[in-house]
């Protein structure tokens, strides 16, 4: 046979293109159209309906970046339209956009008169069915239209003033399109889903295999029987030309897809929060609207901070989410507050996400989440195994460890082990996207990269636009039904979460296992980008941790003298939860979104001081004695841990000499010395007499990299940035300051534009020196790293992260190594070799890397580097730019947990208060390697306390936690503060006897 394939597909492409697609709405009518302009901030619907609306030229431009345009569109639908069989009548409102890409462009949401929603207008999504308006045959409805500015601008990194409402100028961005009634061809509509299912499906099969040619010929003959001039009247037959091949079944071993509706809506990213809000109403009510019309399709939802705000703004949406939620239709997963980073957020925050967010879900629709859900993050903390279990979930969701560079993941389906032990099924879907649109080519795509065959025959699909939000289409709804049982495809079916997890976990027995965390080949730059989001998150957790602690000791120790403030410090948790979105806290958002972050960790940061404070009056009382309220978990300044008591002063001083134009810093503990340029050329504790710096390399030497990653500037930190580097070793000045704790010496510099100046102390008493960086930095894709030369021969450093810290080489034996060149670390990094080590932390810093070297002495180079600031040009092109401080300290001779310790000391400054009496803790712990991270009262309101900690050294460590108040019983709990039997765990009356795993965690309810 004559091979004329291509010319068969051609036809076909300029059939569907120019004949197909227009006839879809066979005749239109213009429709009346009148606006009001909001004149600032979005306006809730009522009230903007209540507005004088004036005539608007159809086709006018419109919508300066941010703006809210309120169109109202009038017209009456002709005599004898959508009457025929298999017709409807739509109205069609094409906003003016400039491309076909939903989220990332104008948008806008159809309301009725009463100010009720009806659904939402998007590129692929541009129809509003005439029987949802409720007013026979008069169309009169509003739509709010945003201008959301394409700060993305075709993915190209280039600097835009855009994400900025006060840089993105007044120009309008749009010109309005067509406006009309249109009456629906359903069966050409139908026909179009056919063609596009079976054209995709046949470009993914083999040339040589007969069904790729079968669906040729269909197709051809469709063509054959399909009138050009009369689409609408051929349809039924063209349909009835391809009902044959589109009845064939599936193969028997056609891998299973469950496909369930989904929208990752950012909760913030190239738009602010504010505009989140709308995004979620608008793909809500397009998913609630497409449930209506086919019991068949069910939507998972991920965020319960996202229906919190339908709930507050949206009441009427939030009442219809409800019954469609107890249909089984649209249905809560993830359990969390938010899709949050899980590299950044300490072990409490990322505890708080899931105690939020499932108890939100409980609380609202009587659903609790089995199943993790993060497609997104940016990597994969390898503590959250535990985390989870400890949440009450089963099954773990990823779909962004796809991106790796260089790697791939070995496995689809796994079992996933944690730090501590813990292992947890997860699932990697295949399709590689949790954007899906069903195309037979991302179907063909999961089959065909499915690293599990012979083990396992499923894997999950989530389907519908998200990041800019949107959701599943009924053209995708459509796609999933033709493909439930087609020869050559895989089968879709489509189901929830749950549904693919109980299945792919009861078939899929001896799971293979992936140990620790699961590191993201990109986005490195994250952990480092928006400094002062960074720095407002660490400090906001810690402020958390005291207020909590504090007020709980009052209100054990007060009684009804003192009310625990529960309703606003779960106010602040949630919108720190808020903050710790994937693409805030790591700084990936226009400048809007961390100007805002911003502000909101200011009002956090008064808020919780004057929570503190009161609760610290109360617990001191009037008086003129000065204590010091320590909440770190290790005794401090002569107080017990969790304890306020008056401050015992060390009886040593610090010496602070010259020498050649240096210094030298000893308080009998440590010695530093540091040259005329205020580099670290010694650092020796007294007790091993040990030096910790390497002979000609110093210390405490800033390094100035050109950063100007391949793309995703914010995000992304490329393994080439090392090869380009300025060491920052001339001071412009360098001087000696004495203080009431010791010495400081204050060392000045000039770095490019910016300006540098460093206070370096040792405190009598300290075991470590403290490095204080104030930085005006005014450089442009520039990162400043700080550099800690040791002689140390680690081959792996440990960085602390949730509830325990996590290896990682030193050395790039293997790509799996060689990837890791920067990494995350909370508090604190540690290196050692055996018998010493040494420890840096950081007040607000989370990005590091750790390299080594061998030297010609036979030596062994260990050098850590802090990555304090970058000055990445997209999406914010001025992030940065400002006066930053950024606090270290160095402690040699340190062990693990010399490092926990340090960590702690470095975030939990000295909080003093003036009073009358001292305060006993609330409990004592007999081992310090059980440390306590939390100690709040309980969800519930029974005023029962509630204590958090874990096995921090990473060995077997065994210990009593007591109540040193009336206790009447004590109970293991998940995080839900649930009643669990937990391995590790006797409990009595007034204290738990514990012997713990490495890095297991422990929540204990206290009953009063």
């Amino acid at each position: 046979m004559h091979d004329d394939r291509r010319i068969t597909e051609q036809r076909l492409d300029r059939f569907v293109r120019e004949r197909l697609l227009p006839a879809i709405y066979g005749r239109s009518v213009p429709l009346q159209l009148s606006s009001w302009d909001a004149p600032g901030e979005p306006v809730p619907a009522a009230e903007a309906i209540r507005q004088l609306f004036t005539p608007q030229d159809p086709g006018a431009p419109w919508g300066k970046p941010w703006s809210t345009k309120w169109l109202r569109l009038q017209g009456e639908v002709p005599e004898g339209w959508g009457s025929a069989e298999g017709t409807a009548v739509e109205i069609i409102v094409d906003l003016g956009f400039n491309s076909d890409v939903p989220g990332f462009q104008c948008e806008g949401t159809a309301w009725r008169a009463d100010a009720s929603i009806i659904k939402a207008i998007s590129p692929r999504n541009y129809h509003v069915p005439l029987k949802l308006l409720g007013g026979g045959l008069s169309v009169d409805f509003y739509v709010e239209a945003a201008a959301n500015p394409d700060v993305a601008q075709g993915w190209s990194f280039a600097p835009t003033p855009l994400g900025d409402k006060a840089t993105s100028g007044d120009e309008p961005r749009y010109r309005l399109g067509r406006i009309a009634i249109a009456e629906l061809n359903e069966t050409v509509w139908e026909l179009n889903q056919d063609v596009w299912t079976l054209s995709g499906l046949m470009h993914e099969l083999p040339m040589e295999l007969p069904r790729r040619h079968e669906i040729l010929r269909a197709l051809e003959r469709m063509l054959d029987i399909m009138d050009p001039d009369d689409v609408a009247g051929t349809a039924a037959a063209g349909r009835e030309a391809l009902a044959e091949v589109m009845s064939r079944p599936a193969y028997a071993s056609a891998h299973e897809l469950v496909a369930t509706g989904h929208a990752h809506i950012d909760s913030a990213w190239l738009w602010p929060v504010r505009e989140t809000i709308r995004k979620c109403a608008r793909t809500f009510s397009n998913v609630v609207a497409l449930m209506d019309e086919d019991p068949d399709f069910v939507f998972s939802c991920s965020s319960a901070q996202q229906m919190a705000w339908i709930k507050e703004f949206f009441p009427e949406l939030f009442v219809r989410i409800r019954e469609k939620v107890r249909a089984g239709q649209f249905v809560p997963v993830g359990g969390m507050w938010v899709e949050s980073d899980t590299n950044m957020p300490g072990g409490e925050a990322m505890a708080r996400q899931f105690v939020e967010g499932k108890s939100f879900f409980l609380k609202e629709f009587d659903v609790e989440c089995q199943e993790a859900w993060l497609p997104d993050s940016f990597g994969y903390s390898g503590a959250l195994p535990q985390i989870v279990k400890s949440a009450g979930l089963r099954w773990f969701l990823t779909q962004k460890i796809s991106w790796n560079k260089v790697n791939r993941m070995p496995h689809h389906t796994f079992t996933w082990e944690g730090i501590d032990g813990t292992r947890l099924f997860t699932h990697f879907p295949p399709v590689d996207t949790y954007n899906a649109e069903l195309h037979a080519r991302e179907l063909a795509h999961a089959e065909r990269n499915y690293r599990d065959h012979g083990r396992g025959t499923m894997s999950l699909v989530p389907f519908g636009y998200g990041d800019g939000g949107g959701g599943p289409t009924r053209e995708m709804v459509a796609a999933a039904h033709r493909t439930a049982d087609l020869e050559g495809s895989p089968k879709v079916r489509m189901g929830t979460a749950k549904d693919f997890f109980t299945a792919a976990e009861a078939e899929y027995r001896n799971l293979p296992v992936w140990v620790g965390e699961m590191y993201l080949e990109m986005h490195r730059g994250t952990y480092t980008s928006q400094a002062k989001t960074k720095r407002g998150n660490r400090r906001s957790e810690h402020l958390l941790r005291e207020a909590e602690l504090w007020c709980s000791t009052a209100a054990v120790r007060l009684g009804d003298a003192y009310a625990y403030p529960e309703t606003e410090l779960k106010r602040l948790w949630r919108l720190v939860l808020l903050q710790q979105f994937h693409d805030i806290l790591p700084g990936s958002s226009i400048a809007w979104v961390h100007q805002d972050a911003e502000r909101n960790y200011e009002a956090i940061a008064r808020a919780l001081e004057a929570i503190i404070g009161q609760a610290a009056q109360a617990l001191v009382g009037q008086g003129d004695r000065q204590f010091l309220l320590n909440a770190a978990p290790h005794k401090r300044g002569g107080v017990q841990a969790l304890a306020v008591a008056e401050a015992v002063k060390p009886e040593a001083v610090v010496d602070a000499g010259k020498k050649d134009g240096g210094y030298i810093l000893d308080n009998g503990i440590i010695r530093a010395v540091l040259d005329s340029d205020g580099l670290l050329t010694s650092l020796m504790d007294h007790s091993t007499g040990r030096e910790a710096m390497v002979p000609g390399q110093p210390g405490n030497l800033l390094e100035l990299f050109r950063d100007t990653p391949n793309e995703w500037d914010a995000w992304d930190i490329e393994e080439f940035y090392r090869r380009n580097v300025t060491q920052v070793t001339q001071a412009d000045t360098i001087d000696l300051e004495r203080t009431e704790a010791g010495a400081v010496v204050v060392v000045k510099r000039t770095v490019g534009a910016s300006s540098i100046t460093q206070r370096i102390t040792l405190d009598a008493g300290a075991e470590s020196l403290g490095i204080s960086t104030t930085v005006d930095w005014q450089e442009r894709e520039k990162m400043l790293k700080i550099a800690f030369p040791l002689d140390v021969r680690a081959d792996r450093s440990a960085s602390e992260t949730q509830f325990g810290h996590v290896f990682r080489p030193t050395h790039t034996n293997t790509s799996w190594d060689a990837a890791k060149f920067e990494i995350c670390a909370h508090r604190w990094i540690h290196v050692a070799e055996p018998g010493y080590g040494v420890a840096v932390s950081n007040s607000s810093s989370y990005g590091h890397d750790v390299t080594r070297a061998v030297r010609g002495d036979g030596g062994t180079t260990t050098n850590v580097r802090v990555s304090l600031l970058r000055s990445a040009r997209f999406p914010d092109p001025e992030a940065d730019r400002g006066e930053h401080t950024l606090e270290l300290s160095i402690r040699p001779g340190a062990g693990i947990g010399d490092a926990v310790e340090e960590g702690y000391r470095t975030n939990l400054k000295p909080r003093y208060v003036i009073g009358s009496k001292p305060v006993e803790p609330l409990l004592a712990v007999s081992n310090p390697a059980l440390v306590v991270e939390a100690v709040k009262l309980a969800e519930d309101g029974s005023g029962d306390v509630i204590v958090r900690l874990y096995e921090s050294l990473g060995q077997r460590s065994a210990g009593v936690v007591r109540a040193n108040f009336e206790a009447h019983g004590v109970l293991a709990t998940d995080l839900l503060e649930r009643p669990v039997e937990v391995p590790g765990v006797n409990v009595g009356q007034d204290a738990a006897e514990l012997v713990l795993r490495p890095f297991q965690l422990v929540t204990l309810r206290f009953a009063r």
